[in-house]
């Protein structure tokens, strides 16, 4: 099966979203229809079969990276059973890149820096385990739930103001205690 990575970045129609939501649920990947709806406004790229059904999804959407103190877009693909093995994954994050890096250079204001994956596949953590990949990502360490961290930066960009972090529960009372020991 030969599958075709698109752009749609900006662009879901209603069509659109209502076949995502339908990818989605079908494949197990989000379970309640609203989280897929919210989901779609978040797609960067789509992949279709030869005969024009979807089989693979990549998302982004700005969030404040706290080990960064910046913002990046947050990015997640899913492919569909069937279509796994066909190295998809190097596609979408090539065509992702790039719908990502034109929107955000064309702002008047940049919204993000660049791009970041937290790698929830355990076997491409540990097969792909360069510091540097070909495509550009770099290892920044491991999120909270133990998972490899990398970014990508877009062209250009300049750091803004560190983002401002919300306290811990608990956090004023370790410092105190830390502070009488």
């Amino acid at each position: 099966m030969a599958a075709t990575v698109t752009q749609v970045w900006k662009k879901v129609t209603p069509e659109l979203e209502a076949e995502l939501v339908q990818f989605w649920t079908s494949n197990n990947a989000i379970g309640a229809e609203k989280d897929a709806a919210a989901r779609a406004k978040q797609v960067v790229c789509i992949a279709r079969d030869e005969k024009g059904a979807l089989v693979g999804v990549s998302t982004a959407h700005p969030r404040i990276v706290p080990r960064l103190r910046q913002p990046m877009y947050y990015y997640r693909n899913f492919i569909a059973e069937r279509a796994r093995g066909q190295q998809l994954s190097p596609q979408f994050l090539e065509q992702s890149k790039q719908a990502l890096q034109a929107y955000n250079l064309g702002l008047s204001k940049p919204l993000c820096l660049g791009i970041i994956i937290e790698l929830e596949n355990k076997g491409l953590a540990a097969h792909r385990n360069e510091a540097q990949w070909k495509e550009g990502f770099t290892f920044i360490g491991y999120s909270p739930k133990g998972l490899t961290l990398r970014v990508w930066y877009f062209e250009g960009v300049r750091l803004f103001a560190p983002a401002r972090l919300k306290k811990q529960a608990g956090a004023g009372r370790h410092r105190a205690a830390a502070a009488r020991a």
